[in-house]
């Protein structure tokens, strides 16, 4: 599969099967999440990978009370010390994402979170920030795409006043 077949394919997965990523599959998303670029390469980020069922469950109250969480194979809580460290969380989380359409699995982002229920749930230390979490797993359902805008809604040439085009 071609980086654009992932992207293309990509959908938040908010239905799971019960069934567990296997170690293998689980260590090349984290290779994948390992290799992506960060600022100055520092890498100054972490990524707690929550597997256990009771901790899943514990976590979905502190995640919007989004019943899914619970369901996952897999939630990831992307952490870092500082604020600008948050965009390197979501470049390594992207590519989790793209290589885990990949392997057959779904993810979907999580915003919606309890930063400081999350940390003591999972005894993440006081300095650090939970930035933003996702969850992983094989999907159980197939949504279609969404409806996207257009080129020239989003992007402009050379000025702001220059729509795509």
């Amino acid at each position: 599969m071609e980086v654009k077949d992932s992207i293309r394919a990509r959908r938040s997965i908010r239905k799971y099967r019960s069934k567990s990523i296997p170690r293998e599959a689980l260590e090349e998303l984290l290779e994948a999440a390992r290799l992506a670029p960060s600022s100055s390469n520092l890498q100054a980020w972490n990524i707690v990978v929550v597997t256990d069922k009771a901790t899943k469950n514990t976590l979905v109250p502190a995640s919007g009370n989004q019943g899914f969480v619970g369901e996952c194979s897999a939630y990831l809580v992307g952490v870092a010390e500082a604020d600008y460290n948050a965009i390197d969380i979501a470049i390594a989380l992207d590519h989790i994402s793209l290589r885990a359409v990949e392997l057959g699995l779904g993810t979907c982002w999580i915003g919606d979170f309890d930063p400081q229920m999350t940390k003591k749930i999972l005894g993440i230390p006081d300095n650090l920030k939970v930035h933003i979490c996702m969850t992983l797993g094989y999907p159980a359902q197939s949504p279609p795409a969404r409806k996207r805008k257009q080129m020239d809604e989003l992007f402009f040439r050379d000025k702001w006043s220059a729509k795509w085009k």
